[in-house]
Order: structure tokens, then C-alpha cells, then sequence
């Protein structure tokens, strides 16, 4: 917006300065050339009458002195005719014989007693010439003509020197019209980028965010204001749908506790096979529907997590290393070897959301990984056409796998390969955590076919 206003502004200065400068500059041209004729047709008049006594007979004047020393003094060219037509002065050495200019247009005109003026194109100088010339009459009687031809360099000298000047002129106001189009720009889009910025900082969940309504002309401000209204109405429902989510899972957490107890006394207190059987899988079912209440309270904290530049590296290795000495009592206990292959890549990410994000790779690895099987953790830095050098984190099973079509869907929320669930996931919304996780920290995350037919989980991280 800004570099539109600026533009139009300096379109609009350029316009003016065009229409005042243009026919000022033409005009100054046209008052100099009449300026240059006027003077020589007086010039031509003077000559006129002081030769006039000589072309009639009476008197024996030096003309062509004359003529020489007008050129040498003006630059101007005098021809002096008699009658015929015929040369009787000219700065120019005359031929053997005399020259006639009889068939000159301008020495018609002259002889016929009127005054011939304009210019006319020298291919012997190669220059435009303004000529004047004047009959020498008196009586009625014509005698002869004076004509003087002089070069309009000198003026087109005087008037490119004067259009370079009104060139500058312009270069400068426009200069001058520029500096106080950006002060202008600046001050009315300054009420625009504070808006921008607040509409910015709400995109990216900071819900507190507010828009100054003091600032700028009446639509901005009272735009602001609606966008103020509409944050705060966005700020009420999302902390309504927070505390929902979060008294939901407390009220659920709650009665589920409660059953889960009950199931197990009444286990204790059952002999029956056969409900021995119900109740264990009564079981299974609350356990699900706890593991579904804490998932669906990840989620909205995830949902609800601004995205923010993490500047700082972290140790990959350190990381794996970590994680899986976390799940190595799991593993152990499903007979599953955690291994983690050394490296010394970096990434830019959370350490927290990167500690979920392995977490539920793991979790799915083990829940899915055959005994006597091994769940690998590894990590390398790769380089990605239009990206640039990333970091790829691989967790790797053994298990049966998936088709392609089910690595696409399985980061949908409550999307699980096979009915049932396991004792360490199994809500189907641990993977769209991950993905909510992952691109918080500008990454992406998806499943691929592992090396053993298994699953490769990768998440890719900025390095």
C-alpha cells in the first residue's frame, strides 16, 4: 500500500510538472526565434536605407565592408541585391562575373516589396538558417533587397540550456515531492501496518492482541475497532472452549477413576470365568476412554500452542538417547530391543514438543512391534530441492505395516488401522498430535514404509 501510494503520488508531481514545464519550454523557444527575427529584419531595414543611395546611383558606399563587418560582429550573413537581382555585396568571395539570387523565394518576395521571413535548411553549412530579407525601395521604386541569414544554433544553444535548467528544476521538485511522499505514505499506512500487525499477531493465537483505535483516519480507526470486537469475542469462545475441554476431562477423569476401581474389586471378587472375561475387557474399554480424555486434552493444548521461531539448536543424540532410555522398561518388558543409532546432526525445534513427538512414535512402534524385535531411533541431515538442508528423524518397527493408503489417513484424528486398542495408545489421536506438533516447529512429519516391511516414521526439522 505504501509503494502504491508513493507511486501515485510522484505520477501526480510528475503530470504537474510536466504540464507546466512543457508549454513554458516551447513558449520560450518560440519567444527567443521571434526575439532573433525581430532584430534581424531591423538590422535589414538599417542596412536597407544606409545602401539604398548607392543601389539607386547617387552615392558610392563601401557595401561590402559593410556586409564583412556585420558578419564579423553578429555571425550573421548580409546579401545585398540590386534591382535584377544580381549580388552587389556578400561576405562570401564573389565569382568571376557577378552571382544573380534572383531565384532565391525570399528575394522575390523582397522585390516585390514585402518582407520575407523563416528558415530554410544549408547544406553547405549544414545548419538551419533564419533569414530576413527587406526590399530597398523609395519612391515606390524598388532598387534592390537586403537579406540576412543567420544560424539558429546559437538559439537552440540558449534554449537547450534552458530546458536542461527546467529539467533540473523538475528532477528536483520531484526529488523534493518523493522525500514528502514517503513522509506521507508513512504516516497514512503507519495506522495500516499497526493493524496489520495486531491481525498477524492473532493469526498466529495471540489472542490478547489489540489494535490501536487512536490512531489515523476515521475508516482505519473504526476498523480497528471491529477488529478489537471480533478479537475479543475470539478470545471469550476460545477460553470458553478451553475451559470446557479442561472441566469435561476433569468431570470424565473422574467417574472413569471411580469405574475402574469397581471393576477391579468386583475382579477380585469374581470366581466366573466368564465374567472374569467381561470385566477385563470392561476394563480395557475405561482405559481407552481415559487414554481417549488425555488425548483429546493434548490435542486442544496443541491446537491452541501459537507458533513460534525456535532459534536454538538441539542435540538430536542427545534426545534419541534420552527418549529411549524413557521406554526401555516398556521394551524390555515386551522383549523389544530399543536401539539409537549415534549422530551429530542439530535441529531448530522445542525440546518439549520434540519429547511428545518421539514419545508417540515410540508408543506406536512398541505397540506394534513382534517380540524378539528391534524398534530403531536414528536421525541424518538431508538436503531438499526449494528447502535446503533439514533434519529427518526415522523411528523404525517391525511390525506388519501398513498399506499406503492407511500411512496417508493415519494422521486423522480418532483414524486407527484395526479396531481394539492396546495398552499403550490406541485413542487414534496420538498422530495428529504429532502433526500439530511438528508443524508448530515449521516441520513435517509422515509415515513411510519401513526397510523390514514395518513402519518408518519421520519427522523433518529445519537445520
Amino acid at each position: 500500500m505504501r509503494r502504491r501510494l508513493l507511486f501515485s503520488y510522484l505520477i501526480l508531481t510528475l503530470v504537474i510538472l510536466v504540464v507546466l514545464e512543457v508549454p513554458l519550454a516551447i513558449t520560450y523557444r518560440e519567444r527567443e526565434v521571434q526575439s532573433l527575427e525581430a532584430k534581424l529584419e531591423r538590422d535589414a531595414f538599417v542596412i536597407a536605407s544606409y545602401a539604398e543611395d548607392t543601389l539607386e546611383g547617387t552615392a558610392n558606399a563601401d557595401l561590402q565592408g559593410l556586409v564583412e563587418a556585420y558578419e564579423e560582429r553578429t555571425g550573421g550573413r548580409v546579401v545585398i541585391v540590386d534591382a535584377a537581382g544580381d549580388v552587389q555585396a556578400d561576405p562570401e568571395p564573389l565569382r568571376e562575373g557577378s552571382r544573380s539570387f534572383e531565384s532565391r523565394p525570399e528575394i522575390q518576395t523582397a522585390l516585390n516589396q514585402e518582407v520575407a521571413v523563416g528558415t530554410r535548411e544549408s547544406a553547405s553549412l549544414g545548419a538551419t538558417l533564419l533569414y530576413v530579407a527587406v526590399p530597398v525601395s523609395s519612391g515606390g521604386e524598388v532598387h534592390g533587397a537586403v537579406r540576412i541569414t543567420y544560424p539558429t544554433s546559437e538559439v537552440d544553444s540558449r534554449v537547450s540550456r534552458y530546458w536542461a535548467l527546467l529539467a533540473g528544476v523538475g528532477a528536483i521538485a520531484l526529488a523534493g515531492a518523493a522525500g514528502a511522499g514517503i513522509l506521507l505514505a508513512r504516516w497514512v499506512t503507519k495506522p495500516v501496518d499497526t493493524l496489520r500487525s495486531a491481525a498477524e499477531a492473532l493469526g498466529e493465537g495471540h489472542l490478547d492482541a489489540r489494535a490501536p483505535t487512536d490512531a489515523g483516519p476515521p475508516e482505519v480507526r473504526a476498523l480497528a475497532q471491529a477488529l478489537n470486537t471480533t478479537a475479543g469475542r475470539l478470545e471469550d469462545l476460545v477460553h470458553a472452549q478451553e475451559q470446557f475441554v479442561a472441566d469435561a476431562s476433569h468431570q470424565l477423569r473422574t467417574p472413569l477413576t471411580a469405574l475402574r476401581l469397581r471393576l477391579e474389586m468386583l475382579d477380585l471378587r469374581t470366581t466366573d470365568e466368564t465374567d472374569r472375561a467381561d470385566i477385563s475387557a470392561a476394563e480395557i474399554e475405561v482405559a481407552r476412554l481415559a487414554r481417549l480424555v488425555d488425548g483429546l486434552m493434548s490435542l486442544a493444548r496443541a491446537d491452541r500452542a501459537p507458533a513460534t521461531e525456535t532459534t536454538s539448536r538441539l542435540d538430536v543424540n542427545a534426545a534419541l538417547l534420552a527418549r529411549a532410555a524413557i521406554w526401555e522398561p516398556v521394551a524390555t518388558e515386551r522383549n523389544v530391543v530399543i536401539g539409537v543409532e549415534p549422530t551429530d546432526v542439530t535441529l531448530r525445534a522445542d525440546p518439549d514438543r520434540l519429547d511428545q513427538v518421539l514419545d508417540n512414535y515410540i508408543a506406536n512402534a512398541l505397540e506394534v512391534a513382534p517380540p524378539n524385535s528391534a524398534v530403531n531411533l536414528r536421525a541424518w541431515a538431508v538436503t531438499v530441492a526449494g528447502v535446503g538442508r533439514v533434519t529427518e528423524i526415522h523411528v523404525t518397527d517391525e511390525g506388519p505395516g501398513l498399506t499406503a493408503e492407511e500411512r496417508r489417513l493415519a494422521f486423522e484424528r480418532f483414524w486407527r488401522a484395526k479396531p481394539g486398542a492396546g495398552d499403550l495408545g490406541g485413542s487414534g489421536l496420538g498422530l495428529a498430535i504429532v502433526r500439530k506438533l511438528v508443524r508448530l516447529d515449521n516441520g513435517t512429519c509422515e509415515l513411510r514404509e519401513g526397510p523390514s516391511g514395518g513402519i518408518d516414521a519421520v519427522a523433518t526439522y529445519p537445520s
